[in-house]
């Protein structure tokens, strides 16, 4: 057997849950269901749109917008803060679910996971069956829905999650692949950004079709290794596999101020904020560190950090203070500050360090 015969008698699942933010407050406050509803910040200042419901996405508003341009598009929409650990908590839930049908789980975020399920053979070893039946366990005990995509590779099963969006499965099978990424315009494929977009369609790629035509050399030439990725791609390719244990390189939280604040005390305020969330995350994830960073931003969008190391791990959010304190003093003030961030690094599974187990209790 072949490897290419191999990979393609894959099964891959990629389970996307549908306006997650959004859907957990409308769950939550039965006042905000059936309403155009956005997550995010202020829309009088800098926010930004976290998540965005179905009734108000019929507007135009989309994730990453600014809150003060979705009320432009919108102007009936409800703004809510996010409830980050609320969201934790529930993609907890979700995950437990998912690692009931397989441990094979590579969460990509909150709101998204692939899982591999080639081989098992539960509901009649279908994995559109599998799909279904994680739907239906996530609406029943988290009273959400989710849509999921199943194919034999990650990139077309991420695509195909979209298809029937909301609330639906969708499946690209071996057979159908060619036809369908040939017909598959190129800002749709995953990995192929707007700028990429931009550049490809310069050099008359407008879809699958004509990236597949394109030699490998010539979007290599232009794109380096990403460029043998997108030419794999447009033939059905793509060889990752569904990654169940993911390493965590660092641990933080920021926040983007209303108004550049000058005052040390109100900075501190806030750093001490995000030094807390930033724990609590870590905590969460069983997780310590060595390392923590200090990230500021000017009010001209010039941007410094500065970090400071320890032999032993940070036991409390509390006992980082100190060091932020010391890191702060360092930080020149020139200019007003419109972002403060912490973020802790060197990080390592708390279960390894036996004499510290009671850190986090």
């Amino acid at each position: 057997m072949t490897d290419s015969i191999q990979l393609n008698s894959r099964k891959i699942i990629h389970i996307d849950m549908d306006a997650f933010y959004a859907s957990v407050e409308q769950r939550d406050f039965p006042e905000l269901r059936g309403k155009p509803l956005v997550v995010g910040g202020d829309p009088n200042g800098r926010g930004v749109v976290a998540a965005a419901s179905y009734e108000v996405r019929q507007f135009g508003v989309r994730s990453a917008m600014s809150c003060y341009e979705a009320r432009k598009l919108c102007p009936e929409v409800i703004f809510v803060r996010p409830r980050f650990e609320v969201y934790r908590a529930v993609s907890s839930d979700i995950r437990r679910i998912m690692h009931s049908l397989t441990p094979h789980v590579e969460p990509l975020s909150l709101d998204e996971a692939y899982l591999d399920v080639t081989g098992l053979s539960v509901h009649k070893g279908s994995a559109t069956l599998m799909a279904n039946w994680l739907r239906a366990q996530i609406l029943e005990y988290t009273g959400l829905t989710a849509s999921a995509g199943v194919s034999f590779n990650k990139m077309l099963a991420k695509i195909a999650s979209d298809i029937n969006k909301p609330n639906g499965t969708a499946i690209i099978t071996p057979k159908e692949a060619d036809h369908f990424i040939s017909t598959l315009p190129i800002e749709r494929f995953h990995g192929i950004g707007k700028a990429t977009a931009k550049r490809l369609h310069a050099m008359g790629v407008s879809n699958g079709a004509d990236l597949r035509r394109t030699p490998a050399a010539v979007l290599v030439q232009e794109f380096g290794k990403r460029g043998q990725f997108y030419h794999d791609i447009a033939h059905g390719r793509d060889a990752r596999p569904v990654k169940s244990e993911r390493t965590h390189k660092s641990v933080g939280s920021e926040t983007t101020f209303k108004n550049n604040l000058n005052d040390d005390d109100a900075l501190l305020t806030q750093i001490y904020e995000q030094n807390a969330d930033a724990f609590n995350q870590m905590h969460q994830k069983q997780l310590v560190a060595h390392t923590i960073t200090l990230k500021i931003k000017y009010s001209d969008f010039t941007q410094i950090t500065r970090s400071h190391t320890l032999s032993t791990t940070f036991d409390s959010a509390e006992s980082a203070h100190y060091w932020l304190d010391k890191l702060f003093l360092d930080i020149p003030r020139q200019l007003p500050i419109r972002l403060v961030g912490v973020t802790f690094s060197s990080l390592a599974p708390a279960a390894q360090l036996l004499p510290q187990l009671n850190l986090f209790e």
